[in-house]
This record gives C-alpha cells, structure tokens and sequence, in this order.
C-alpha cells in the first residue's frame, strides 16, 4: 500500500536552495514537479529509493540531509567539478570535506553550501547493503559431488583446462574423491558422456571441456553447434547444472590465452558456475 516517502527540508536562503538545486541537477537527480509563487519556492527532486530516519536524544553527529551513492570517489569528485565551476564568492562560501570512513561501516564527506546548509554523501562499506532480496548461490563444494568431461583432442589445451577446474573444486571445499574425471576423445563425445553422467543423478554439476579450433576443421560450426546443443540439452532435461568449457578460438594461441596464459583459464570459470548453480538449485528445493 505505501507508494513513497517525501521528507520537506526548509532552506532558509534563496541562495542556498539556488546552490542546492544546482548541485542536484550538476549530479543528475531526477527532478519532479517544483512551484513558484508569491509564497516561495519549492523544488523536487527523486531517487529510486527513500528513507526517514527518526530519533530522539542525543543528536547524530551528521548532516540533516543525507545522499546514499555508489562509487562515492566518483561523486566526490563530480561535487569537486561542480565547486570549480561556480563563482569565486561561492566556492570562498562552499566548504567540502575529505572522504572519511564512518563508525557505522561507511564512508562520507560533506559540503557546506551556505550558512547552515550542510548536504552529506555517503556509501556503505557493506556490499549487500540495500541490495533487494534475492536466492543467491553460495562458492562451496564440500560435501558435494562433481564430474568433469574433458577431450583429449588438444590436450595441450584440455589438460589447462582441466587444472583449472580441479583447482576451483578443491579451492570450493570439494574433496578429491568427489571428484570423477571421464576423458573422451574429443568435442564431439563430450555431450553424450556428460548426459550419462548426469542421468546417474550422482553428481550435483557436470563440467565439460574441449576446444575446438577453425583452422582444424572445414565444419567448425556445425560440430560447435551440435555441441553445445547437446550440453545444453543435457542440462535441461536432467535438471543438473552443466559448466561450458568448451573453447571455440580460431587458433592455438587463442586457445592457450583462454586456458590460463593470458585471458584466465576459462575450466575454472566453468567449475565455478557450475557451484554455484548447484547451491542455488539446492536453495530453490529447501535442500539447503
């Protein structure tokens, strides 16, 4: 049934509402609906989000209007240009503050814009803060079982590929007896392998590896494409997560970059998302 919330804040000069409203707009608020009339004058101004903060005793130690941003370096330095750009009898008047960590785990800086005018900018240290709620899937392996499907067609490539997934497992908290590797011959076999491994429903994540090179082969994308079809078919109709691994490059050193010399190793990339897919399933069944 609530829509919003507005708080009314009563500037006492013109000066400081022509400051602050220019301040606001060099910032890219969202203005809404203001007047003007023989009574004064009255500007808005939105934000996606909203919060009246009510207290009694001693009084906090901040200003009286708050603005929570992201990235509060970049705001800084946005209020930074803004203060250049005005006159010099404002800038004299404007005070800004350093950036400053906060006891309640933020950071936060001010700006005095005239007498009695003080506007504060704040970021929260914590990263889920006022983030909505959401099933989010947790990095662990322990206690969980994981199979991985690797060609052994360029193993030069594969078997990077390879490490790097086992690596992401036991950094996870996967033991190494929860591990199984099936080795195929190339591509081609790895969604029939892994369709068999996931119908066993011992697995909670499948992992699958390959590479598969243009310049080897005149039907590249035919093979590619049935290839990932059948991954991805395997996926959905077992239920159980499947991690693509399956590199497509034009050449070797495209392929080397991607299996950890230059561009990450693309195996460890797979295995982590195939954890955390299987942490989110489990979530989303209550087993977890």
């Amino acid at each position: 049934m609530i829509k919003g919330i507005t708080s009314v804040a009563a500037i006492a000069s013109d000066e400081g509402f022509d400051r602050l409203n220019s301040l606001f707009r060099a910032l890219g608020f969202e203005e809404g609906k203001g007047w003007n009339d023989s009574s004064g004058r009255g500007a808005a101004f939105l934000a996606p989000v909203g919060n009246l903060e009510l207290i009694t005793g001693r009084a906090p130690a901040v200003p009286g209007l708050l603005v929570e941003v992201t990235q509060l370096d970049a705001v800084y330095a946005a209020v930074q240009g803004w203060l250049a750009a005005q006159s010099a009898e404002n800038v004299s008047a404007a005070k800004l503050t350093e950036v400053a960590p906060t006891h309640w785990n933020s950071r936060l800086f001010t700006v005095d814009l005239a007498a009695g005018l003080q506007l504060g900018f704040w970021e929260s240290e914590n990263p889920l803060h006022n983030r909505p709620i959401a099933v989010e899937g947790d990095l662990s392996a322990a206690g969980k079982k994981f199979a991985i499907v690797v060609a052994r067609w360029n193993a030069v490539i594969t078997d990077r590929l390879l490490q790097g997934s086992l690596d992401a497992l036991h950094r996870s908290g996967c033991a190494k007896d929860d591990v199984e590797i099936v080795r195929v011959p190339g591509a081609w076999e790895i969604p029939s392998a892994a369709r068999t491994l996931a119908e066993s429903k011992r697995f909670a994540g499948v992992i699958t590896l390959g590479v598969l090179l243009r310049g080897e082969t005149a039907h590249y994308e035919a093979i590619y494409t049935e290839v990932a079809r059948g991954i991805g078919q395997s996926q959905q109709e077992t239920g159980i997560p499947h991690g693509f691994g399956v590199l497509t490059c034009e050449t070797l050193e495209q392929a080397l970059d991607r299996a950890g010399l230059k561009a990450g190793n693309k195996g460890f990339e797979a295995a982590i998302a195939v954890i955390e897919m299987a942490s989110i399933q489990g979530k989303l069944a209550g087993k977890n």
